[in-house]
């Protein structure tokens, strides 16, 4: 097997695993917003490095077997609300007030489409039909639209969707220049309920462009350099697949989807019952569960509170990271949810950044080590983030600089135990893993304001979920939405996604008789989903006849994987530290600590800790 490479591109760091049989190397580097392309290409630089000693691109690539990427491009367009400028068709008649339930949709919609909408009767004649549409679509273009949604409800959906669809594309041939980026929303996912559709269909188009470039130029750079296989872009499904293949809305939640994955493996090796996830990173925390082996989804996954069509996982993102901004109101720290990303960075990266971060904290309070951060590659700075906390955190609050350092520390571990709380009840005594760059750091304080007792710190902690992507197979997945189940519909509509996944495993480099194929129904069972796997024939199952419930179908070609070691019996090892380093205590005065390097402990390596109320 040849190597498996990685990669995480996060807000504030993009990480990469490099696996080589049983070995695992890692690394990060900071993440360039301005131009994602340079960060990754300066992480497989760094990654060549940590595996030959020095750096040497060609070789990595060229010993490659598959990489997989995962990107919080899509997520972070959709926060900062930075996308291209939607024109949405609908039927005439159709008020688009029915897309603006909440105040997610209705700042969202703003940000997207504003005024730039209309109605078009499909049932005219067809001389006045195309009128209506070259009419239609010059006025949204001088609107100033550059990408077009066109999204009819009703039964005939389909077919009068492909009716407009024929007349853009004789009147708006794709080989001109005046060509316009249409996205019909049934070619995204066919589902009756016309919201969520059409908002996966405007998600999409928002996100489309940006990702496009972004990832074909990523492409481009390895077609360079002739690796064997196309690059794979990982889901928020837990799939992987060649860029050509992938909607942008797939690419929104991948990177926390990542670290769901590891936990579901690691859960199902070591057989415990409930894992709460915390992945805490840059700009945000991420929390999840994984239940039973299975990792908890809605059917109709949200996307920064927008239902849509698509099941996602049920993640819950807090506004508190490493590089989240604290300040003083009313007497009160608060936490995020802005963030100062990589660039500038906390105020100890020494680039310009002057607001106080929790990792400013973390080194005045002994936690972080200026000398070994990021592998001893980045000095910081504590001069800067004492001047930062003293400025906007201690003087507000008329306090000392330790009393802030304890107040900030309090605030942040309490912002993300109210996320944990949100799960708890859902699984008896979860165990907590926590993992990402700031993750095992705030571990044990978290834990102590959730009131949990078991924590799990995977040895990849910081790399863990481009870990997980390491789990995924080449795979589609489909769905559509159907109304008072009966057998014919249902192997209709199984036929219609197995002829999709035929083509797109034919653009994957497959045959479909190499994969192999799952289908079943989601149902929605007081917010959670249900799972009901279907035999080969697709025979629908007795008491589901009547019933409303999404069919899917996945396609599979499983390709290499890391695999987990056996489990051994081990051997008490007591561990030598490494040195020891004062840190200040929650009830503010300083201890001297052992410190021990991660990298020297083996297995079976024990400790004690004291808990301190």
């Amino acid at each position: 097997m040849g190597l498996l490479i990685n990669i995480d591109n996060g807000g504030t760091f993009t990480d990469v695993c490099v696996i080589d049989e049983e070995q695992v190397f890692r690394t990060k580097t900071l993440t360039t917003p301005f131009d994602l392309t340079k960060c990754f290409i300066e992480v497989l630089k760094a990654g060549s490095k940590e595996l030959y000693g020095q750096e040497n691109l060609q070789k990595l690539l060229g010993e490659t077997d598959y990489i997989r990427y995962s990107t919080t491009a899509g997520t972070n367009a959709i926060v900062q609300k930075k996308g291209s400028r939607l024109g949405l068709i609908l039927r005439e008649g159709v008020d688009p007030n029915f897309l603006l339930e909440g105040m997610e949709e209705k700042e969202m919609f703003s940000a997207m489409v504003e005024d730039r909408f209309a109605g078009i009767n499909v049932n005219e004649e067809q001389s006045k039909l195309e009128l209506k549409v070259v009419e239609t679509i010059n006025r949204l273009l001088s609107q100033g639209a550059n990408r077009l949604v066109v999204s009819i409800g009703g039964p005939t959906m389909v077919e009068d969707e492909t009716r407009i669809r024929n007349i853009i594309l004789r009147k708006y041939p794709r080989h001109l220049l005046g060509a316009v980026p249409v996205l019909f929303s049934h070619e995204i996912i066919e589902d009756q309920d016309d919201a969520k559709r059409t908002w996966g269909a405007l998600i999409n188009s928002f996100l489309h462009p940006g990702m496009e470039r972004f990832l074909y130029n990523a492409e481009n750079v390895l077609r360079e350099y002739r690796t064997k296989n196309p690059l794979l872009i990982f889901h928020n499904d837990g799939n992987s697949a060649r860029v050509a293949k992938t909607t942008a809305i797939k690419t929104y939640g991948s990177g926390p989807r990542g670290g769901m994955e590891g936990t579901k493996a690691l859960a199902a090796h070591y057989k415990i019952p409930a894992l709460l996830t915390l992945d805490i990173g840059g700009t945000t925390s991420d929390i999840g569960l994984v239940k039973e082996e299975n990792i908890l989804e809605k059917i109709h996954g949200e996307i920064e509170g927008i239902p849509t069509s698509f099941r996602l996982s049920d993640l819950i993102s807090v506004g508190a990271g490493g590089s989240s901004i604290f300040r003083v109101e009313n007497g009160k720290v608060i936490v995020g949810p802005e963030s100062v990303g990589a660039a500038p960075g906390p105020a100890c990266f020494g680039r310009g950044g002057q607001q106080p971060t929790i990792t400013d904290a973390y080194l005045l309070m002994g936690i972080l080590d200026s000398r070994t951060y990021l592998g001893g590659s980045m000095m910081l700075d504590e001069s800067r983030a004492s001047a930062a906390i003293e400025e906007k955190i201690a003087e507000p609050l008329g306090v000392s600089l330790n009393e802030a350092l304890l107040a900030m520390e309090k605030a942040y571990e309490q912002k993300i135990a109210e996320g944990l709380a949100i799960y708890q009840d859902q699984a008896d005594k979860a165990t907590l893993l926590a993992f990402g760059g700031a993750g095992p750091m705030s571990a044990c304080g978290v834990a102590g304001a959730a009131k949990m007792d078991d924590i799990v710190v995977p040895r990849l902690a910081a790399i863990f979920s481009a870990f997980g992507i390491s789990f995924s197979d080449i795979a589609h997945e489909y769905q559509a939405s159907l109304k008072e189940l009966n057998q014919e519909t249902l192997l209709e509509k199984i036929n219609q996604l197995k002829n999709r996944a035929e083509r797109d495993m034919f653009s994957e480099g497959f045959n479909i008789s190499e994969c192999q194929v799952e289908t079943y129904l989601s149902l929605d069972r007081r917010g959670e989903v249900e799972v009901i796997r279907l035999a080969e024939n697709g025979e629908l199952p007795k008491g589901f006849e009547g019933i409303n419930g999404q069919v899917n179908l996945k396609v599979i070609k499983p390709i290499a994987h890391y695999n987990l070691e056996k489990k051994i019996a081990l051997t008490e090892v007591k561990p030598k530290p490494a040195r020891h380093q004062r840190i200040l205590q929650p009830y503010g005065e300083w201890k001297d600590v052992p410190v021990y390097r991660f990298e020297d402990m083996a297995p079976g390596a024990m400790g004690s800790w004291t808990s301190i109320n």
